[in-house]
């Protein structure tokens, strides 16, 4: 079976390292172009997904975008059975999903139709979700509505961060897929529609999102910190200086103090008040700072017990 396969992130690494360990035909791979980083930006990084094909001498496609005459015949003339698509970062074209043989095969973080979008593993965990899973499903131009091929589940563990459970949902998708593949290749696949009154959506993070509201009980508080960890990190801000904030768990004591007040600093962390109840912080990020432990920082006089992080929701004017 001669596979396209569509990814970015690390997330997407092992369905990648499955098909070739499996013996599949990985004629080529589609990845995000190079990103500049480092403070010049003169330095370009290359996704995981490109650092893994070229390890295995595998031919790597960079468009800016998957469209466009030319580009669409590079794909043609490949010969192609099937696409694979994880987390590749573009929405592709009817016309690059329907060119293979086989059509496109999507791994999708969630228990489809919930949780349909950008960042289903964050709200996963922002939810308080005892179960989610992974998707393979048959793609089609309207978001993470195609048919299910299979699906695989998972229970997410008590205070599991959203990089913890990447890991997990990023080996059971190539476990998933492998097998889908495998029944596909038997004629044996029975694709079932999605239920569209059922879907539910997890749209893209962003800055806003990301901070905490203080306001909110103990356990919202640290599930919203979980599902920012370890990327793009949960903020708030206090002595009017931003700072990220990393493994959150709720404290086994209440606490009668007001939200955002800081309770305690010590090795174990940083105890913050919440609506209800207060949460523990494991790590903290000033800005322009790496991280470090909250003691840490209270010793570099960044924060104090008795500081209060601000309630108000917004940036600085």
């Amino acid at each position: 079976m001669r596979v396209l396969f569509w990814g970015t992130p690390d997330f997407a690494t092992a369905a990648l390292r499955a098909l070739i360990g499996e013996g599949f035909d990985v004629v080529g791979v589609v990845t995000q172009p190079d990103k500049p980083v480092g403070r010049s930006r003169s330095r370009l990084e290359a996704s995981p997904v490109k650092v893994v094909a070229e390890a295995e001498g595998i031919a790597v496609l960079q468009p800016e975008k998957p469209r466009g005459d030319d580009f669409l015949a590079q794909l043609r003339a490949l010969t192609l059975d099937v696409n694979i698509v994880v987390a590749y970062g573009h929405i592709l074209p009817k016309a690059v999903i329907d060119l293979p043989r086989l059509g496109t095969l999507n791994i999708h973080a969630s228990l489809l139709p919930a949780l349909r979008g950008a960042a289903p593993i964050q709200a996963a965990i922002r939810e308080g979700l005892g179960e989610t899973g992974v998707t393979i499903m048959q793609m089609v131009p309207q978001l993470d509505a195609g048919p299910i091929l299979l699906q695989a589940r998972t229970p997410i563990v008590a205070d599991e961060t959203a990089g913890e459970l990447a890991l997990r949902l990023s080996e059971l998708g190539a476990g998933a897929l492998i097998e889908a593949l495998a029944l596909v290749e038997l004629g044996l696949a029975k694709p079932q529609p999605q239920d569209d009154s059922l879907a539910t959506y997890a749209p893209k993070l962003t800055r806003d999102t990301a901070q905490v509201d203080w306001t909110r009980s103990a356990h919202e508080v640290g599930q919203h910190v979980r599902a920012y960890d370890p990327r793009p990190g949960a903020w708030g801000r206090v002595n009017g200086a931003e700072v990220k904030l990393f493994g959150g768990r709720v404290a086994p004591r209440g606490s009668t103090r007001e939200p955002g007040d800081v309770i305690a600093i010590d090795a174990e962390g940083m105890l913050v008040a919440c609506g209800g109840g207060a949460v523990r912080i494991a790590l903290v990020q000033p800005a322009g700072k790496r991280r470090l432990a909250p003691l840490d920082w209270a010793n570099g006089r960044g924060v104090a017990v008795g500081d209060r992080f601000d309630t108000t929701a917004g940036s600085p004017a």
